[in-house]
């Protein structure tokens, strides 16, 4: 096998078939197409499964993936420490859902802009999900919530957020745990450090005043909509709730020093790229 084997494989995974990854390659699809045979060939086992349309990896083709993903991420990173001209290649980043929505797309825009070079790909999700994944080099950096304490990983603060309770609109006053009248929080899936905030603040009234139920949606869209229908309450950034049009139906709520957190680019040490450092410069530009 070689580095074009498996570029043009890896493409084939991502763009989900051999029309538009060679149109993705700029490549003719029989020439696609014979280099996956070849890559097969070579390696003595069939990699995908063709079913009408559709290509699907095998388990050996699974196996490869990961192999080809960091070979070809060591080649580009070799590249740009031996020749560090201007970004270019296959950047992975991974954020809140919080951030990506309110934080991240003037600064991407830009980024877009200035290093047209950089394939630049994101995804979203929970925080200890993209911590993990940047430990196991499935991202090459996530904007996560809070500083992580992990010696393989280095964490640059970008902005404060203040989270804020949110209730239907003619919920009373709230000052504290006490003060909210539904039962039901609304939250993101475990591994959101929003979430574990508010657990943490509802706990500070004692174990009567938790949440009795807790109703898990994936986008803070669907998580306001319910809010104001007065399904239940929610810990939302004030970022995410600047957003929304006038006028919603909800109120909004201090939690006091327990809502102030830091949100943070993190990345593995040993990961010195031109794109992700031309990143980290925009994103602490940008605040």
């Amino acid at each position: 096998m070689d580095l074009a084997e498996l570029e043009i494989f890896r493409t084939v995974v991502a763009e989900g078939g051999v029309t538009r990854a060679a149109e993705r390659l700029n490549r003719v699809q029989s020439n696609v197409t014979t280099r996956i045979k070849q890559l097969e060939q070579s390696i003595g086992v069939p990699l995908f499964v063709r079913e009408r349309r559709r290509m699907v990896l095998t388990a050996a083709g699974e196996a490869l993936l990961d192999y080809a993903e960091r070979i070809l991420d060591l080649v580009q990173e070799a590249r740009q420490v031996v020749a560090p001209h201007s970004p270019r290649g296959r950047l992975r980043i991974g954020s809140m859902e919080s951030a990506a929505a309110s934080r991240l797309p003037g600064p991407l825009s830009e980024f877009h802009r200035r290093w047209p070079e950089v394939r630049l790909e994101l995804s979203t999700g929970p925080s200890d999900t993209l911590v993990a994944q940047v430990r196991e080099a499935r991202l090459d950096a996530a904007v996560v919530s809070g500083v992580i304490d992990d010696a393989t990983l280095e964490s640059t603060a970008l902005f404060k957020e203040e989270l804020l309770l949110v209730t239907p609109r003619l919920h009373r006053r709230v000052r504290g745990p006490q003060d909210v009248m539904l039962d039901t929080l609304i939250v993101f899936e475990q591994g959101c450090t929003y979430r574990l905030h508010a657990e943490q603040w509802f706990s500070r009234g004692g174990a009567r005043l938790r949440p009795a139920r807790i109703l898990e949606l994936a986008s803070y869209h669907a998580i306001l909509a319910c809010v104001a229908a007065g399904a239940g309450v929610a810990v939302v950034p004030r970022s995410v709730v600047a957003m929304q049009l006038e006028p919603h139906g909800f109120a909004t709520h201090s939690l006091g020093r327990q809502g102030r957190v830091v949100t943070c680019l993190v990345s593995r040490r040993e990961q010195s790229s031109a794109a992700l450092l031309a990143l980290r410069s925009l994103l602490l530009a940008s605040v």
